[in-house]
């Protein structure tokens, strides 16, 4: 499974997905089955890493984002991901706009697995809020998690061998 967590510019909100989801996964045993990146659907931070307020924000709850780096978003991503997770409904429509026919990955908004359709996680870079930006991508990394486990075991599911009748 693979997922890419998508914002304006990848230095607030999508790699504050990346790190929560990921710290998700290790506890769960599931880090080394699910790929996560993050990306920006602008060019403006390629290569930088995150903003000191989110790492910040996330450092003062055991999470480190100082090894991620910012990219931009590719046209390979729609093949190579099974989730593509929009942080507000800008970075959707971008998303829905260059997706090819061929894909068949899921793009949504992530706070759609907070059991909360349609909301979009505010753009904390000019206007702060990076505390309440943590909290609302914490409780859609719950869902996801979830999700991902389900995933996961269906896949499990269809693909372990059937056992052989025996005879006797």
């Amino acid at each position: 499974m693979r997922v890419l967590f998508v914002c304006l510019g990848n230095i607030c909100r999508s790699p504050t997905a990346e790190g929560i989801v990921r710290a998700r996964l290790r506890a769960a045993g599931l880090e080394s089955v699910v790929e996560l990146d993050s990306c920006g659907t602008g060019p403006w931070h390629v290569g930088e890493a995150p903003d000191a307020r989110a790492q910040q924000a996330a450092a003062q709850r055991g999470i480190d984002l100082s090894a991620l780096r910012g990219r931009q978003l590719q046209d390979a991503d729609f093949m190579r991901f099974d989730y593509l997770l929009a942080m507000d409904h800008s970075n959707l429509s971008v998303l829905e706009s260059r997706r090819p026919a061929a894909s068949e990955a899921h793009v949504g908004l992530l706070m759609d697995f907070a059991g909360e359709p349609g909301e979009q996680v505010p753009d904390p870079y000019y206007e702060g809020g990076f505390d309440r930006v943590y909290d609302m991508i914490e409780r859609a990394a719950d869902g996801l998690v979830v999700e991902l486990q389900d995933q996961l075991q269906d896949r499990l599911q269809h693909q372990s061998p059937q056992r052989p009748e025996t005879h006797r």
